[in-house]
């Protein structure tokens, strides 16, 4: 690892401070870094895949921006609560278990005692070209040098939302509980709070990989807000992967009904494991709305899902296996 400076901000003037000098590159190449739970960027600054000059602890402001809520409107999570906190609520257990369950099978407990919210759905890709720099060619490390995954180890690689330079999987399950149920998420902007769309947080690879949100460096992730509707309860995530524990999705999908008299008023469908980022299914949803929940139903939505899905070998068996994902969580979340 290579040597910084650290520093520790004790309230949001200290965050603005530290952007006195905005640059004007992705956040994942600024100078500085925020630091919460570490869990992701402590790895890659010991592979040198990525190199701040500065890292800036935020742990201080968890006591603002770490509660947990849940009323009428929806459920509202600080930025900084561990992944464990949440997993564990009584009203996301209850009234939110998509959410609940994404977190109960992500990472290993420690990892998740330790692991806020904003970080988790910050991370970054697990592709091995990007994360041993000893590979040349990464376009998210390295722009207009390709994209090795292209035509070698890609099993673990994303189907949906690719682009030529880039085929590197979001790694995370949080963000896909998030993006079924129509989550906002708070970002302080300087002295200025504002609110986006979760949905329109990250971006696609396109031509330049190294961007993965909308996010400014100076931008802080200071909460979530999700909000209630008649699918929450109904909610399921489901994760296919190698091994039972600490272990990436293959495939995964995130499901919430609103489910009456056998007929689907409302459906949410999110896809894991298989894009480039966070991935909606409003084709899914289409196929879904109206009807009632049978496996052929559910099997024409799976279709729909992927129609899109570009394979490049070693991940060819990923259409059918998100296809078949996404059947079994519909049909598991019908009978619950």
């Amino acid at each position: 690892m290579r040597s910084f400076h650290y520093s520790r901000a004790t309230d949001t003037t200290e965050v603005v401070r530290a952007f006195a000098h905005p640059q004007n590159v992705p956040p994942t190449l600024a100078n500085t870094q925020f630091l919460a739970g570490g869990t992701t960027l402590l790895d890659l600054m010991k592979l040198d895949v990525m190199q701040p000059e500065a890292v800036l602890d935020l742990n201080d402001l968890r006591q603002h921006f770490g509660g947990i809520g849940a009323d009428a409107k929806g459920l509202h999570l600080g930025a900084f609560a561990h992944m464990s906190e949440v997993a564990d609520h009584p009203a996301v257990l209850r009234d939110y278990p998509v959410i609940a369950q994404s977190l109960q099978l992500a990472a290993s407990a420690q990892i998740r005692n330790m692991a806020t919210l904003g970080g988790n759905v910050l991370q970054r890709t697990r592709c091995s070209y990007f994360r041993d720099p000893s590979w040349p060619q990464c376009n998210k490390r390295v722009p207009g040098s390709g994209c090795a995954a292209l035509g070698g180890i890609n099993r673990k690689h994303a189907v949906l939302g690719t682009s030529p330079n880039c085929i590197a999987t979001y790694a995370g399950d949080f963000a896909q509980a998030l993006i079924a149920l129509d989550a906002s998420v708070e970002v302080l902007s300087g002295s200025r709070l504002r609110n986006l769309r979760f949905a329109d947080l990250h971006t696609l690879p396109g031509d330049d990989p190294r961007r993965e949100t909308v996010l400014l460096p100076s931008d802080l992730i200071t909460g979530f807000f999700v909000p209630a509707g008649a699918w929450t309860q109904r909610s399921l995530y489901l994760k296919i992967r190698d091994r039972q524990s600490f272990e990436f999705a293959l495939a995964s999908a995130a499901v919430a009904l609103d489910l009456q008299d056998g007929v689907m008023h409302e459906a949410r469908v999110a896809l894991g494991g298989v894009a480039t980022k966070p991935w909606r299914s409003p084709e899914a949803e289409a196929e879904l709305k109206g009807q009632r929940l049978t496996e052929a139903v559910a099997r024409h939505a799976a279709e729909a899902a992927f129609a899109g899905a570009v394979t490049y070998g070693e991940n060819d068996f990923k259409p059918e296996l998100g296809r078949r994902t996404l059947v079994r969580a519909l049909m598991t979340a019908g009978a619950a």
